[in-house]
């Protein structure tokens, strides 16, 4: 039998809640008093991606909210909105309807995306942008089409997942056992953990998750070639405004580092980027105490270098 959405509701030194958005519904979890960050989690996990974070930020004097994003979780699963305008558009909504004009936003991967898509979009949300594991939307696309045998190669099964129904199947089958393989063959060595896994694993399963996830996917690769896609590429030349941190993990093997550098040239605002030795495309789960010693020494300085 699939689980349902109470698998996300897992204790700790945090609380959660529903928060209503645009007309959907995100389940949050919140932890801390102080300046507003918001973390944005990436495939195929959830807000428990940033366990680790919502502690250390409430710690630092932070408020640090996480949701699921929409069709993860314990949030709304709707048929469609799964393009990165919309996506984005969901995120400063959550911004507003928490009580604040806008955030330091920090995104993993597709999270990440969305957070590059926000500054562009609506970016007086973003005070301060933090990318985790994600290059700019237009770095990544430009390294698919010029790196056949780097980023395209690595990124083999986000491509598989354009195909209807089969790759839902494969996702779930199997108690979600492919859903692990993807988090280790990803990560470095011996993380994640087979608790870690299994949790993943079980929230995966929620009905409707593995389609939901999937169209992120399949939005990004069909867009390409539509109006939506060019209308999107034209907004994100947009220069970002935010001061901006980019970090990734040096043995990350789906999203190449070198395809995440040079995103800096769409950025206006000082800039700083760091790679992570010996972690791989999950640096704030595989070596958080070191990730979060660089996101809170960011954080606490007033006049982030370039």
């Amino acid at each position: 039998m699939a689980p349902d959405e109470s698998v996300v509701h897992i204790e700790g030194p945090w609380t959660h809640r529903a928060v209503h958005a645009g007309g959907t519904r995100f389940h949050v979890v919140e932890a801390g008093e102080g300046p507003l960050v918001l973390l944005l989690h990436g495939f195929p996990q959830f807000w428990w991606t940033w366990r680790h974070q919502l502690v250390s930020l409430a710690a630092a004097g932070f408020r640090a909210v996480a949701p699921d994003l929409r069709g993860y979780g314990g949030s709304d699963k709707p048929p469609r909105g799964y393009d990165l305008p919309t996506l984005a558009a969901d995120a400063t909504g959550l911004i507003r309807a928490l009580g604040e004009t806008g955030a330091v936003v920090v995104g993993h991967d597709w999270g990440g995306l969305l957070a590059w898509t926000m500054a562009a979009q609506d970016p007086k949300c973003v005070r301060r942008l933090v990318a985790v594991s994600a290059p700019h939307p237009l770095r990544l696309r430009n390294a698919l089409l010029t790196d056949p045998f780097g980023q395209l190669r690595a990124s083999r099964r986000t491509i598989g997942f354009q195909l209807p129904l089969l790759p839902e199947r494969r996702l779930t089958r199997h108690d979600a056992a492919l859903v692990g393989r993807l988090l280790e063959e990803r990560s470095r060595p011996g993380w994640p953990e087979q608790e870690e896994s299994r949790t993943y694993r079980e929230a995966f399963r929620i009905p409707a998750v593995s389609h939901c996830a999937l169209e992120y996917h399949r939005w990004f690769g069909r867009s390409q070639l539509r109006p939506d896609g060019r209308r999107y590429a034209r907004l994100m030349r947009t220069e970002v405004e935010a001061p901006t941190l980019h970090l990734h993990g040096a043995l990350d093997p789906s999203v190449l580092p070198r395809t995440a550098q040079g995103s800096s040239r769409y950025v206006a605002a000082p800039y700083r980027w760091r790679l992570f030795e010996g972690a791989g495309h999950f640096p704030h789960e595989e070596i958080p105490d070191v990730f979060d010693t660089e996101l809170l020494g960011w954080l606490d300085d007033p006049e982030p270098d370039r």
